[in-house]
């Protein structure tokens, strides 16, 4: 897996709370353009999150799916790379002190002609896309507001109205 690390300036209750916003991912993941759906149970294992990836005109729908979490410490994807492959990005956050932590990312390509690309390339290419998508996870950690819990008898303003099944 090709690693990289970032030591952000908040707990990881932070970072954690970006991760678990779904809705966040084409805010920080460098190459997602646009979230289509994220499902109700968003991150829980085998919930899946549907967006598009690359630069318009040129976007793909596809969706991303996690293989394995652990609330406050870790988020395992299974992102689909559309005629690529298929590649596994492992988010891990390590408790720094009272007020820092240690964000990884660590990721691979697991099937399809990705796999073919050899690793320099690929540290080369994926170790700044990752360098980059920490600085904006980084970013949202540290400045974001926190977020309100929408739920029975709170009015959402009708955030869902947009989002048919044709979107998705």
């Amino acid at each position: 897996m090709i690693e990289v690390s970032r030591v952000m300036p908040v707990p990881p209750e932070r970072v954690w709370a970006v991760l678990a916003d779904g809705w966040s991912y084409a805010g920080w993941v460098v190459g997602n353009a646009h979230i289509r759906d994220v499902d109700a149970d968003w991150p829980a294992e085998g919930s899946v999150l549907h967006h598009k990836a690359g630069m318009w005109p040129v976007q793909v729908p596809d969706v991303s799916t996690v293989a394995a979490a652990s609330p406050g410490s870790m988020l395992e994807l299974d992102a689909r790379l559309w005629v690529l492959g298929r590649g596994r990005v492992r988010v891990s956050l390590e408790r720094l002190g009272e007020s820092a932590t240690r964000v990884t990312i660590a990721e691979r390509a697991v099937s399809g002609p990705a796999r073919l690309v050899p690793l320099r390339v690929q540290k080369l290419v994926l170790g700044a896309r990752n360098a980059e998508t920490l600085a904006r996870l980084q970013d949202m950690a540290v400045n974001r507001p926190e977020r309100r819990t929408v739920g029975p008898g709170h009015d959402d303003g009708g955030a869902d109205r947009w989002n048919t099944a044709e979107d998705r």
